[in-house]
């Protein structure tokens, strides 16, 4: 889901959307010895360059049982001053769209000092979307009519971090 709402924002963008996947990063859950907030990492430093290097997030994430998943609040706490100022968007999903797992990461992205865009992206996933093994079957199509969504949720990151370059 993550990859088709990336390239979805992507289209017509003057910003440039990668994924960085949490399975990927691999984060244990949080070891820092100290609080991160003094960003004295001692095994961190690799996913802290990578979150440094971006200038705005589009968190992509399912709704698990009316939150948002444990791997995303993990990363989120290992770092404190990389995710400062920086514009972020809250693109959730579920078969109700996870309003209830949006407002939950809202409030953590207010605690880090993120600038959050107003424009939420809730993407329902009903029955009919999913095989018997609870598999999305047509990413596209269960996208499709949220497309006009998705570039509302692209615009004001856009107009945010072109005001920060003039």
């Amino acid at each position: 889901m993550a990859g088709r709402v990336l390239k979805t924002a992507q289209q017509n963008s003057r910003l440039t959307y990668e994924p960085a996947d949490l399975a990927e990063v691999a984060l244990p859950f949080l070891d820092e010895p100290r609080k991160p907030a003094l960003g004295q990492y001692e095994h961190t430093r690799r996913w802290s360059r990578t979150a440094s290097g971006y200038d705005g997030f589009l968190f992509v994430f399912p709704q698990y049982n009316w939150g948002y998943p444990a791997v995303l609040k993990n990363a989120l706490d290992f770092l404190y001053a990389e995710w400062r100022d920086k514009p972020a968007a809250v693109a959730s999903y579920g078969t109700r769209g996870g309003n209830r797992a949006a407002a939950q990461l809202r409030g953590v992205l207010q605690g880090l000092h993120m600038r959050i865009i107003d424009q939420n992206l809730e993407l329902v996933v009903t029955d009919a979307d999913v095989d018997e093994d609870e598999q999305l079957t047509d990413v596209a199509a269960t996208l499709q009519p949220f497309t006009e969504q998705v570039r509302l949720v692209d615009a004001q990151p856009t107009e945010l971090l072109t005001d920060d370059q003039q």
